[in-house]
């Protein structure tokens, strides 16, 4: 399992995960290769170098892969976006007869890949909140969990999950995309696959799409990894040379970011006119009870409610620093109504993902767009 660097700190694991070892005369991380064919042996063909063809081998993306898996402490797949790398997880696993278990809460893009897809070639699709309660897994080829839950932040157990999937011999996949594996490590939790967007905060800076699937069961993934292959939903060279880089500065900011959110959160929460605020790092939130001891730092995203869409509209046109945009977890605070793109929620639900400003800045500017807003 390529987990060297355990020992070391957040900071250190990222800023040299994936590297190789140093050659004088070459730089840190060697620039992305790009190619299609590679120099073929011409008697013996693909068999006696790492590289035949583009699709299935890039040296630049198994070093990214490299990295990630010594973040998540399992092997790792990298795909062109998290949700490729999820579909795949789901195509790859899943046969028509199958159940399926996933969340209500979670990105709604998924659900709508398995309402419209998976139950069309015979899979049973069953939905459940992230909170539970949790129905028996007798029966359930694949629990899907998303923790903590996007847009609206619940969360749920991992280690008891993965208990009750095994037990039913079942099993169970986390999205991780909202923790990052500096936040929780579901797979020395007891998930067996780890499936997350590397769009948002792992890689943070807007400029690319990836996602990945992490785990350590080397038959599971070669079945995943033979479904990538086929289907070619592989991140171009240059995303992953991108991606790898960016890794680097991971622990800087989530730490910014999650302290960001502690400041906003109190903020939101202090006032009357703003609904519903989630985060779970307030110790009065639904989740933290199992927040507080599964994950090891709190995601930088806070939920609230605005009461309508023209009041989100106003608060969004007023603010001088947050960005209306739908993603997450980039170095530039942003927000949106999450209504709009699907979500079952309120017309005036807000996720808002802090960047890395300063919090005094972002909460007078937070604070000075929700007084410009208005009522609802």
């Amino acid at each position: 399992m390529p987990d060297g660097r355990a020992d070391y700190g957040d900071g250190t694991r990222c800023v040299h995960a994936g590297l190789p070892e140093p050659v004088p005369g070459e730089p840190f991380l060697p620039g992305p290769v790009f190619a299609a064919p590679y120099h073929l042996d011409p008697a013996a063909g693909p068999d006696t170098a790492p590289n035949g063809y583009g699709r299935p081998d890039n040296p630049t993306r198994r070093g990214l892969e490299t990295a990630i898996a010594e973040l998540e402490g399992g092997d790792c797949l990298a795909f062109a976006s998290g949700q490729a790398a999820i579909t795949a997880l789901l195509l790859a696993v899943l046969r028509p007869g199958d159940t399926v278990l996933l969340p209500t809460d979670g990105y709604f893009p998924v659900r709508a890949f398995a309402t419209e897809t998976l139950r069309g070639i015979g899979v049973r699709v069953e939905f459940v909140p992230t909170a539970g309660p949790y129905p028996s897994f007798d029966g359930v080829r694949l629990v899907l969990v998303e923790t903590p839950a996007n847009p609206g932040l619940d969360v749920c157990d991992i280690a008891e999950l993965a208990d009750r999937a095994h037990a039913a011999g079942s099993l169970l996949a986390v999205d991780n995309t909202t923790a990052t594996p500096l936040g929780q490590r579901p797979l020395d939790l007891g998930a067996d696959l780890v499936v997350a967007s590397g769009t948002k905060a792992l890689t943070g800076h807007s400029d690319l799409l990836l996602g990945y699937v992490a785990g350590r069961d080397a038959r599971l993934l070669d079945t995943i990894r033979g479904w990538r292959t086929t289907t070619g939903s592989i991140p171009g060279a240059f995303d992953a040379w991108l991606a790898h880089r960016s890794l680097a500065t991971l622990d800087l900011r989530l730490a910014r970011q999650s302290a960001n959110a502690a400041a906003v959160a109190a903020m939101l929460r202090a006032r009357s006119d703003v609904l519903a605020v989630r985060w779970p790092g307030l110790a009065d939130d639904a989740a933290y009870p199992i927040a507080s001891r599964q994950l090891r730092r709190v995601p930088g995203i806070v939920a609230f409610d605005l009461g309508d869409a023209g009041r989100v509209a106003r608060f969004l046109t007023a603010s001088r620093l947050v960005f209306a945009a739908t993603s997450f977890g980039g170095l530039h605070t942003s927000a949106d109504r999450r209504a709009q793109w699907g979500d079952d929620v309120s017309p005036g639900f807000v996720r808002l993902s802090c960047g890395v400003e300063d919090a005094a800045d972002l909460v007078a500017d937070l604070t000075a767009a929700l007084d410009a807003a208005g009522p609802a």
